[in-house]
C-alpha cells in the first residue's frame, strides 16, 4: 500500500521534461527533482562530461543527455526531437541555460561583443527553446514552458547591464508566449531567484560558494534561510506540475522578499538583544 501511495504522490508521473543547462547548478538539481517526481528527463548542455555524468547518476532508464548550444537553432530543434524520439512526447520545457559577462561596473567599459553574447544565450536561447517546445506541444494542446529569469528581471543594480537587460527580456517573452500559447492549453512562466551559490554566480562575483552565501545572506531580507538550488528546483516543479494548471504568464520571485523593500528606510529594525 505504501508503494502505491508513493507512486500516486509523484507529481510528474508520465511527464517528459527537457532542461537546458541541466548539467550543473539549478538545472542539475531540477533534473534530479523532476526524475524523483516521476518524469523522464533530457538534459541539454554544452558541458558534455558533466551532462553524461548527471544523466548516469539519475539513471539511464529515466534520463539521457544531448549536447546543445542554445544559440544554435538546429541544436535546440535536435534536443526537442531527442526528447520526443526517446520518450514519445514533450510535456515540460525548462529554458534554464544562461551565462554572465565580465563584471565591469562602468557602462563605458562594457564590450559590445560581451553584451551580444549574453543576449544570444539568455534571450535568443530562451526564444528558440520556447519556439521548438511549442512545435512539439501544440499538437498535444498541453504543456508547460518554464524559463529561468532572475531578480535582475525586477530590480536594477544587481548584475551587469547585459544580464539585467536579458532577464527583463525573458519576462517579456514569457508574457507574450503565454498569451499566444494559452489557446493551445500551454502554460508559460518564469522563475526569478535571488543570488545563490551556483557556478554561474560564483564566477560573476569572484567568490567561492561559502563566501558568496555569506555576502548574499548579509543583504537578504529573509534571515535564517539560505537560498539553495533545491528551492528553485521546487519552484520549477510547481510550474511543471498540475499544481499550477491555471497559472500562466507569471514571473515567480524566489527572493525572500528582497525585491519588495528599500532597506535604506531602516523600517522595522529590532534591537539586537530582542528576538
Amino acid at each position: 500500500m505504501a508503494t502505491s501511495t508513493s507512486a500516486l504522490n509523484k507529481r510528474l508521473e508520465g511527464k517528459v521534461a527537457l532542461i537546458t543547462g541541466g548539467a550543473s547548478g539549478i538545472g542539475k538539481r531540477t533534473a534530479e527533482v523532476f526524475a524523483q517526481q516521476g518524469a523522464k528527463v533530457v538534459i541539454a548542455d554544452i558541458q558534455d562530461e558533466l551532462g553524461h555524468s548527471v544523466a548516469q547518476s539519475i539513471g539511464p532508464s529515466t534520463c539521457c543527455y544531448v549536447h546543445c548550444d542554445v544559440t544554435d537553432e538546429n541544436q535546440i530543434k535536435n534536443a526537442v526531437q531527442k526528447a520526443v524520439d526517446a520518450y514519445g512526447k514533450l510535456d515540460i520545457m525548462f529554458n534554464n541555460a544562461g551565462i554572465v559577462d565580465p563584471n565591469k561596473n562602468r557602462i563605458i567599459d562594457n564590450d559590445k561583443a560581451d553584451f551580444e553574447r549574453v543576449l544570444s544565450v539568455n534571450v535568443t536561447g530562451v526564444f528558440l527553446g520556447m519556439k521548438h517546445a511549442a512545435q512539439a506541444m501544440i499538437p498535444a494542446r498541453s504543456g508547460s514552458i518554464i524559463s529561468t529569469a532572475s531578480i535582475s528581471s525586477y530590480v536594477g543594480g544587481a548584475a551587469s547591464h547585459a544580464y539585467c537587460c536579458a532577464k527583463h527580456a525573458v519576462v517579456g517573452l514569457t508574457k507574450n508566449a503565454a498569451v499566444e500559447l494559452g489557446q493551445f492549453g500551454i502554460r508559460v512562466n518564469c522563475l526569478s531567484p535571488y543570488a545563490l551559490a551556483t557556478p554561474l554566480a560564483t564566477k560573476f562575483v569572484g567568490a567561492n560558494d561559502e563566501e558568496l552565501e555569506t555576502i548574499m545572506n548579509s543583504l537578504a531580507n529573509l534571515k535564517g534561510v539560505t537560498l539553495k538550488a533545491e528551492d528553485v528546483a521546487n519552484a520549477a516543479l510547481y510550474f511543471a506540475s498540475d499544481d499550477s494548471r491555471y497559472v500562466s504568464g507569471q514571473n515567480l520571485l524566489i527572493d525572500g522578499g528582497f525585491s519588495i523593500v528599500n532597506p535604506s528606510f531602516h523600517m522595522f529594525q529590532y534591537p539586537d538583544s530582542e528576538s
